[in-house]
């Protein structure tokens, strides 16, 4: 990385590729050293093995957004041609975005010729949307969670990476090729569906990860119509879907806590109730569910029945069916599905809406307390008399004994206790004392490290009962921020510049956007910053009401001889956050949150009054 700069970009002449590492599937490892060879040189031996490995497979992390636009740019600089493919073309690369739920995704897609590209920060994303248990996608985090980082597994500050490369090159080495190695197992982990999907979509592995589910399902439905010779129709304008039921009944702390789920909610009720696009003609969609449906049945029993590779391959091919099942619903919204049907979809969530309430009503009638519900999942504390497996097990029997043929309920988890703070935003704690936390509101990468740190031991005093231990806690935070004894990392923001410079000046002339502290900064170090620069700051200064684009400073800069951190901004943001929770640590239990509207009982107002201070804070920098 060049001098004055945290974080590398390819453009910049001096920030050179160092270390380029390699593995495989059959045990292969090459590591090419920038002590040994220059980058050029590193760049043309890496096409060279590539060719000679010969793999069916590329796998990075983050390879479309980060690694292979550096690589491409690096090469352009030597004019090395990249020459990956088997009939030895070139590296291609075209601008594309991919929506995931409600995630956009823009990136730059490549293509090698006869080769497919699999990215595990796509895939990172994928298994997040479903599990929603993700507290970071970096591949280090990642590896930790799936239990795939080696014990001796080297960790080195990033941003010091022109220093290890500088005095302790070997260790730096070690560190990149442990870093292809957890991307390998990453990707064992969480493409095997994907794999599979290959072989019953007509897309490739690498389109198979890219593209959505829905686009899947159409291609399915083609097929078939064209198989059978009969004409297509075009799709139907969008029109207003109405989604699942949710609502959140309490708030606060509880034990002992269920998750119960209908299971494949929206794929019974069209199979049972014919929910079935008017434009399929030849009935391929519920034939295409059902199939599936029995697949996957068939396929979770050989599961159970196998072992080894055998299992995981059978396991796969459940999930992979399990997945297409759950997204035919969301087929009939699809805006570009030849065969969408809104009025069809706005049925089905209205009837899944009734049905879950139902479910409600009934666990309540027999003495459940139910904390949230989420269209086919209800998060519940069940009556005394079934807190034990099969007790539940038979209260479940019960309720779902008045439920429509075909439509079961089943336990989907049991947790030692649940802090419940507002709608989809919460958090699990399992019987060995693993805390999982969910939602943006507790998860927000918008607040400085120290805050989550806070939080999370908040949470864990909360859910062991000892809410009384809150305020000391708060009050050990505050006295070493006073004392700095948080450290810088712990305090500072991370920004990526999205826009040129040259850009955001003009932005900020029309009024068309705010002041932003990452590129006040950029301005101020006459460095030439490009977009995908990352920006870290700190604030000084010695008052609660900061301007933060004022007042900020470079992370680099930060002294520890000599702090300089505005003590009083960070207190009082600590003061803030424990303000929005102080009604959990007074309030012991679940209670009934109070509603703001009537008309909408998942609108709640949960925060206590702000804390006092001589006036309002500067408005937080733009993300």
């Amino acid at each position: 990385i060049s001098p004055g700069f945290e974080f590398p970009s390819a453009a910049r002449e001096g920030d050179r590729v160092i270390a380029i590492s390699l593995t495989d599937s059959t045990g292969f490892e090459r590591l090419l050293k920038g002590t040994e060879m220059d980058e050029r040189a590193m760049l043309e031996e890496m096409v060279r093995i590539v060719r000679e490995r010969d793999p069916d497979v590329v796998e990075g992390h983050n390879l479309f957004r980060f690694d292979l636009e550096y690589l491409e740019t690096r090469a352009r600089r030597h004019r090395v041609p990249l020459k990956l493919g088997r009939d030895r073309g070139e590296l291609r690369a075209r601008p594309s975005r991919m929506q995931i739920a409600e995630r956009s995704i823009a990136y730059r897609r490549y293509d090698i010729p006869g080769r497919n590209i699999i990215d595990t920060w796509i895939l990172a994303q994928h298994y997040d949307i479903s599990s929603r248990e993700l507290e970071s996608l970096g591949l280090k985090q990642l590896a930790q969670h799936f239990g795939l980082a080696r014990k001796d597994r080297v960790y080195i500050d990033a941003s010091k990476i022109s220093h290890y490369f500088q005095h302790e090159p070997d260790k730096l080495y070690e560190y990149a090729l442990d870093d292809a190695r957890e991307t390998r197992a990453l990707a064992e982990t969480l493409s095997p569906s994907y794999f599979v999907q290959a072989q019953i979509f007509p897309y490739s592995y690498q389109s198979a990860v890219l593209r959505g589910n829905a686009t899947k399902i159409d291609a399915l439905m083609m097929r078939a119509y064209l198989n059978a010779g009969h004409s297509i129709p075009a799709p139907s304008p969008p029109a207003p879907v109405a989604g699942g039921y949710t609502e959140m009944r309490r708030s606060g702390v509880a034990h002992t806590v269920l998750h119960c789920d209908v299971t494949s909610l929206y794929p019974s009720l069209m199979l049972q109730y014919r929910h079935a696009p008017a434009s399929d003609r030849l009935g391929v969609f519920l034939k295409l569910l059902g199939d599936l449906r029995s697949f996957r049945v068939q396929a979770k029993a050989l599961a159970r029945e196998l072992a080894g590779l055998e299992r995981r391959n059978a396991d796969a091919l459940q999930l992979t069916f399990k997945i297409l099942i759950n997204s035919f619903y969301g087929y009939l919204g699809f805006s570009l599905g030849h065969f969408n049907d809104f009025g069809q979809a706005n049925a089905l969530t209205k009837r899944g809406r009734d049905l879950i309430q139902r479910a409600v009503a009934e666990l309540e009638e027999r003495g459940a307390q139910v904390i949230e519900v989420d269209t086919d999942g209800i998060y519940f504390v069940p009556p005394a008399d079934a807190a034990d497996d099969k007790s539940a097990e038979r209260l479940l029997e019960q309720v779902g004994s008045i439920m429509p043929e075909g439509i079961r309920l089943e336990i989907d988890g049991r947790y030692a206790g649940m802090f419940s703070y507002k709608m989809k935003n919460y958090v699990l704690q399992d019987d060995a004392g693993k805390m999982t936390i969910r939602g943006s509101g507790l998860r927000s990468r918008g607040l400085e490290r120290f805050q989550r740190r806070f939080m999370e031991q908040m949470f864990r005093l909360l859910l062991e009962d000892r809410r009384g231990e809150i305020p000391k806690l708060h009050d050990e935070y505050r006295a070493r921020l006073a004392r700095h004894e948080i450290g810088i990392a712990d305090l500072m923001k991370t920004e990526t510049l999205q826009d040129s410079l040259e850009t955001y000046r003009s932005k900020i002339g029309d009024n068309s956007r705010n002041l932003a502290a990452a590129y006040e900064l950029a301005l101020k170090s006459a460095r030439p910053y490009l977009p995908g620069d990352q920006i870290s700051y700190y604030v000084t200064g010695r008052r609660a009401t900061a301007s933060v684009n004022a007042l900020a400073k470079m992370a680099t800069e930060y002294d520890p001889e000599n702090p300089d951190e505005n003590v009083e901004y960070y207190q009082y943001k600590l003061a803030d956050l424990y303000e929005k929770f102080r009604i959990f640590v007074e309030r012991p239990g679940l209670f009934v949150p109070v509603l703001e509207t009537a008309d909408n009982p998942n609108q709640l107002s949960l925060f206590g009054a702000p804390p006092a201070k001589p006036e309002e804070p500067a408005a937080e920098p733009e993300a």
